[in-house]
Parts: structure tokens; sequence; C-alpha cells
């Protein structure tokens, strides 16, 4: 294993989260990861060992955020590669019934969530003079669709604050919007129904992504991406 090559993943536990963990695996990387089921977290410890770092930390909090980076570089090391997927979807309803409670955690996960693991894993990073932040957005952070405004409000925002923050690194760690595209996930099937099978699943996606990943550098710094898939 190489310790050069670490990847942090925000919301390991499912859907692409958990498809890339799998992946990066497969390619040697060592990957740390956090979600919020402690029942798959143990999961994914016992069968990857003591070599990989899953923890449960839920990234709206951002004291939990501070802890669990703080144990991950302690533990696997400082990540080259930092993913934040993590994210959730509103129940599909015109904006105004969706419930204010329901509103502010898709807004507390989907931005607060990517702006805590940047603020405590950007100035490591930029001390050690190198690495790669990856915020996953979406199509609807370039687009807008009816009875998810709240997730089209956060997937716009992470495109703002992540080509913000690349002009704050100057590239000396980039920072990347992403949309990975449309793919038959749990949260897909909330807002699409039976048509969401008509995509690829997300360990179709991974494949043909986490190579992508592991080749962005300072180059795509503050680029609006997509991955293929």
């Amino acid at each position: 294993m190489n310790p050069s090559k670490i990847v942090l993943i925000t919301g390991c536990t499912r859907g692409l989260g958990r498809a890339m963990v799998e992946e990066f695996i497969a390619r040697g990387w060592t990957v740390a990861g956090c979600g919020r089921d402690k029942t798959r977290l143990d999961e994914l410890n016992q069968k990857h060992g003591s070599e990989h770092f899953f923890r449960a930390c839920d990234v709206s909090d951002d004291g939990q955020v501070a802890s669990f980076c703080a144990e991950m570089t302690a533990g696997c090391g400082l990540p080259d590669l930092v993913l934040n997927n993590a994210a959730v979807v509103n129940r599909n309803a015109p904006l105004w019934q969706v419930p204010a409670e329901e509103f502010d955690r898709v807004i507390d996960i989907n931005i607060k969530g990517v702006a805590s693991v940047m603020r405590h894993l950007l100035p490591p990073m930029l001390r050690r003079g190198g690495g790669v932040i990856v915020n996953f957005s979406s199509g609807w952070g370039r687009c807008t669709a009816p009875e998810v405004a709240p997730y089209c409000a956060t997937k716009h925002a992470v495109e703002g604050l992540s080509q913000a923050a690349a002009q704050e690194t100057g590239g000396r760690v980039a920072v990347i919007p992403l949309n990975p595209g449309i793919i038959d996930t749990d949260m897909l099937r909330s807002c699409f129904g039976a048509e969401a099978a008509g995509f690829p699943d997300a360990a179709a996606w991974a494949r043909q992504a986490v190579p992508f990943l592991t080749r962005l550098g300072p180059k795509d710094n503050g680029k609006p991406l997509t991955a293929p898939g």
C-alpha cells in the first residue's frame, strides 16, 4: 500500500460513496471514510481491516468534522484527495410545502458539511503544499427542476463555494466542483421513482469515474467538471 495515496470519501456508506470505496481500494489507495450509519461503517471496517479508516461523523456538525479530521490524520494520514460526496435531497414538493426543519437539514449537510471539511483540511493541505478537493455538485447545481428547490439551491452553492475557494488557494490545493451525472441511487429513486433504473448504477459509474478522479490536479483548479459515466 502506497501511503502517499490517501482518499477521504464523505458519505461512504451508500450510493456513490460506497461504490467509490471499493473502487479506490481495488486500485491500491488507502481509504478514509465517514458517514452516519454505524452498522455499515462497522461492516466496512470488518471487511477492509485496519489499513483503512471508517468512522461515524455527521458532516452537518462542525465539531464532529473537526474531531474526525484530527483522528483520521493521526490514524492514516492527511488525504491527497478529498471527495465531499455526502448529501441529502428533500422529498419532492413545492418549496412552500418543504418543512423548515427539512430545508435546514439539506442546507446543513450539502453546504455546511462541505465547508466544514474544507475548513479543517485545507490549512494542513496548504501547509503540505498540495492535494485535491472535489466537491460533489449536480446537474441541478447548473440548472433547476421543480420540487427539488432546496437541493438545487445547495448544489448551486457548492459550485460557487468551490470556485471561490479555488481562487483563494490559487491551485496550491485544487478545489473542483464536480457534477457526477445521473446515477441510479436511492437518492435518485426518491426523485425519479422507477425511472431511475434506466441510468447506470453506482458500481458501474465508479469504475469509470474513479480513474478520472485520480487524474485531477492543479490544472483543474476551479473548473466546473462533469464525471464520465
